[in-house]
């Protein structure tokens, strides 16, 4: 009889020891350790790949200057924004992890993408949902079968990786989705599903399924109450690419970002708007977040902002009322409120406006959470806009980074906010003079005007 090794793992951070200890020396939290059976992987029960294709990886030494470069092949998507987020296409044999909260559209996400491949065979793995609920999801994304769809879309509800292996032996799928991640149970550790090491061990071997066989697998994730990836941090070493779906429940709009990526950009971010029929991806997210509004209205302006590679021109409100109570309010959404308090200081030290006896209330239209210091001109003249109770002029935009001295600073992919701003029809974008430099103005018909304080500003517009 082969002993029975044991260890004992921090349920918090995934940390090892053979002993049980208080306190975890990795994360410093306490009693967090729980001990858990492994067993050893043996020769027989081994996921080999070896027969699995036809073209057999060597693994050997190799000189770098003997590897032939080839363009690496994506796999185009009938989803354009995941496509972009990807860097283009999936790539064959890599392993994405996409989490997020729970109710935002991850399954519903993945599985329109699964059924829209029409000439690929793809294994749909869900440890969470019968295939009676994954079909009523199918019927409601209202995705017709009689135009070819889901023909070649596989269920399996398991979460045994042993079984999940020889079914995929039997199917040999293009590409592999698993919802999710957490659910899954490999019986080579005695512990319940989503603890530390059952999470880690199932990714191992799906990450090395991907690698020997050249299969793409997806991975659906949970997130914790702090928002991370439930789960060791090693997980997201593990895989290619880490995608984070985000939004507010409460609105449609729905944001992929790229968290990590082996095979592209981390910049990139996809927009999605949540309908009765799935997932769509907004084309152009600006003219949503700007609304049409028939009357002029003060502590309105619009900024160009950046949003991952993507210019974005989103709408800033601001509502400055007096204050009732002794202690003024600031209320922020969408915005970081240590950095509106900031703003308000710069107004009241350098511009004389008396903002400590006024509540400020600061809204970012649309359910965005926007961290671009370039918005700063934009909060601040929507601030003053209401301050004044007088409405900003019309197509009219700004971009710019507030000083602590009110100068207005310079920002970057200047020419991207200017193209957006004009491709929208607005006639004025204010900018900072330092950013005069390789900006050629007789390329755009829309009219640049650049200023270095906030002084000059209020006096232009005011």
């Amino acid at each position: 009889m082969s002993k029975v090794k044991s260890a004992f793992f921090c349920q918090n951070c995934g940390y090892e020891s053979v002993k049980w200890v208080g306190q975890c020396p990795s994360c410093g939290q306490w009693n967090t350790f729980v001990e858990e059976l492994i067993q050893k992987e043996t020769i027989k029960n081994n996921n080999g790949w070896k027969d699995y294709s036809d073209n057999k990886r060597n693994n050997k030494i190799i000189a770098l200057s003997e590897i032939s470069s080839s363009e690496e092949k994506r796999w185009v998507t009938g989803d354009a924004e995941l496509n972009r987020v990807l860097g283009g296409g999936i790539v064959a044999g890599s392993i994405v992890l996409i989490a997020g909260e729970p109710g935002i559209g991850k399954s519903t996400l993945f599985l329109q993408n699964g059924l829209l491949l029409k000439d690929s065979v793809v294994l749909y793995i869900s440890g969470e949902e019968s295939e009676q609920q994954i079909k009523m999801r199918a019927e409601r994304l209202k995705l017709d079968p009689s135009a070819g769809l889901g023909e070649n879309f596989y269920l399996l509800t398991e979460t045994s990786t042993q079984t999940i292996f020889q079914e995929i032996k039997k199917l040999k799928p293009a590409l592999v989705i698993i919802d999710s991640i957490q659910t899954l149970q490999t019986p080579f550790i005695d512990s319940s599903p989503g603890s530390v090491s059952q999470i880690r061990e199932c990714a191992a071997e799906f990450q090395r399924f991907a690698k020997e066989t050249n299969t793409p697998v997806f991975l659906i994730g949970h997130i914790t109450k702090d928002g991370s990836i439930a789960g060791p941090k090693i997980l997201e070493h593990m895989v290619d690419t880490v995608l984070q779906f985000e939004g507010d429940r409460h609105y449609a709009y729905r944001i992929l970002r790229t968290l990590k990526n082996r095979f592209g950009s981390t910049a990139e971010l996809g927009i999605y708007e949540m309908t009765d029929e799935g997932m769509k991806g907004v084309a152009n997210p600006s003219e949503i977040l700007i609304t049409q509004k028939e009357d002029q209205l003060s502590g309105i302006a619009i900024a160009a902002t950046i949003e991952g590679m993507r210019p974005l021109l989103i709408e800033v409100q601001a509502l400055v009322t007096q204050s009732v109570y002794g202690t003024p309010q600031r209320t922020v959404s969408g915005f970081d409120l240590r950095r509106l308090q900031l703003l308000l200081a710069v107004l009241e030290k350098r511009g004389g406006f008396h903002f400590g006896v006024k509540d400020v209330f600061l809204n970012i239209a649309g359910g965005l959470k926007i961290e671009d210091p370039s918005t700063d001109l934009a909060v601040l003249c929507a601030l003053l806009s209401s301050y004044e109770d007088v409405p900003l002029p019309d197509h009219i935009c700004f971009a710019g980074e507030i000083g602590l001295s009110g100068e207005i600073r310079a920002v970057n992919r200047i020419d991207q906010r200017i193209a957006e701003a004009e491709k929208l029809g607005f006639e004025k974008i204010i900018l900072s003079k330092y950013n005069q430099k390789g900006l050629a103005r007789k390329k755009y018909s829309i009219e640049i005007i650049m200023m270095g304080r906030v002084e000059e500003v209020y006096k232009y517009l005011f």
